[in-house]
């Protein structure tokens, strides 16, 4: 599927905010499994355990996450574009119903 190609009336501004949200989505699911799987990690004898450890961890976990998502992860983010661009073109056509460019009688 092609979200893109679903994107009739949007601009190319919009398409590309809703490129950028889908791929922090992503970030965010990859960044819960990528700490997961460092979780099950023991302490490392070069950093010592304890706090600082765990904070680097996390630091290196969300970066991780960050970067396989903006560079295509898992193809999270091109499935939830395609509904979020879906959404986008339903909530603009009921506003154009709503509010029609002709005026509300017509005219």
């Amino acid at each position: 599927m092609n979200p893109i190609g679903s994107a009739g009336s949007l601009s190319p501004q919009q398409i590309l905010q809703v490129r950028q949200q889908a791929e922090e989505l992503e970030g965010v699911f990859l960044n819960l499994l990528t700490k997961q799987m460092f979780s099950g990690l023991g302490a490392d004898e070069n950093f010592g355990g304890g706090f600082g450890e765990e904070t680097w961890r996390s630091m290196q976990a969300e970066e991780l996450a960050n970067a396989m998502a903006r560079s295509g992860g898992v193809g999270i983010a091109d499935q939830l574009m395609g509904e979020m661009l879906a959404a986008q073109e339903a909530a603009n056509a009921s506003r154009t119903m709503m509010f029609p460019s002709t005026g509300v009688y017509g005219k």
